[in-house]
């Protein structure tokens, strides 16, 4: 066993609070079964937790809810990031919220440059701030425990100063009739600010919202420009989308669609 290495996926794990086998291959050019063999030596030692797929760092029983909202549908929530990461381009600006998928987003622009980003998600600010020439406008507020999210009116009047790009929003729960919705009156509140503040407004989420009731009402269908998803819609869905003119980005069209037009 290597403690050199062992050190490194320590390092990697702190960095984001959980990562996969697979991306920590990627991050140590190594293979997964060299990873695996790593790993077992920091989970006696109660350094790191397993969940299915990678590790984390320990939380036990008090592990955050975000932390473990992050590890639900990891998979499509990569691959809606991965979408999304395909068609900004460096310079863009773009508002981003506190949602779990957001912060896979955030993930996958690790690589772009000269972003403007505006978020009241410490996750979202920690992932992107101070590399790259990235400049991050923080919004400020009372602090949410639960996931490190300023809220209150403060932050929608902030919100309100900038003008983006994009406008990367996730979402609770669509309806088949095309309704966004979320779970919380802020979160709402949030969101639309943000769209009235973008060129563009891009609703992320992955397969499991469709047909999901929210309670508090985001906006329409015909409000938003694109749905990044991770698998098709329902095909009653797919049809509204059409006569609302509503793009919908799928992972097998990121490597072929090509980014739009700053």
């Amino acid at each position: 066993m290597s403690l050199k290495r062992q050190n490194a996926i320590m390092q990697a794990v702190r960095a984001k609070g959980s990562c996969s086998i697979t991306d920590l291959a990627t991050e140590l050019d190594v293979s997964t079964e060299t990873i695996r063999r790593n790993i077992p030596p920091l989970l006696a030692m109660g350094v790191l937790s397993r969940f299915h797929g990678g590790v984390m760092m320990p939380e036990g029983r008090d592990e955050p809810p975000f932390q473990r909202r992050m590890h639900i549908n990891y998979a499509a929530k990569k691959a809606v990031a991965a979408c999304v990461q395909a068609h900004i381009r460096d310079g863009d600006s773009l508002i981003l919220d506190n949602g779990t998928t957001s912060a896979y987003v955030a993930e996958a622009l690790l690589n772009h440059s000269d972003l403007t980003v505006i978020t009241h998600s410490v996750q979202i600010a920690y992932r992107l701030s101070a590399r790259n020439g990235n400049r991050v406008f923080m919004a400020g507020g009372e602090l949410s425990g639960e996931d490190g999210t300023a809220t209150g009116p403060s932050v929608v009047s902030f919100i309100r100063q900038f003008q983006a790009r994009y406008a990367i929003l996730s979402v609770a729960g669509i309806s088949l009739e095309g309704e966004f919705g979320n779970f919380h009156l802020f979160e709402a509140d949030f969101a639309q600010a943000a769209l009235q503040q973008a060129q563009e407004t891009w609703i992320i989420a992955d397969e499991s919202k469709f047909g999901r009731e929210a309670p508090v009402k985001v906006c329409q269908l015909g409000a938003v420009d694109a749905i990044v998803t991770s698998a098709p819609p329902p095909e009653p869905f797919t049809a509204r989308c059409v006569e609302e003119g509503v793009r919908i980005i799928l992972p097998e069209q990121a490597s072929t669609m090509a980014a739009p037009a700053g």
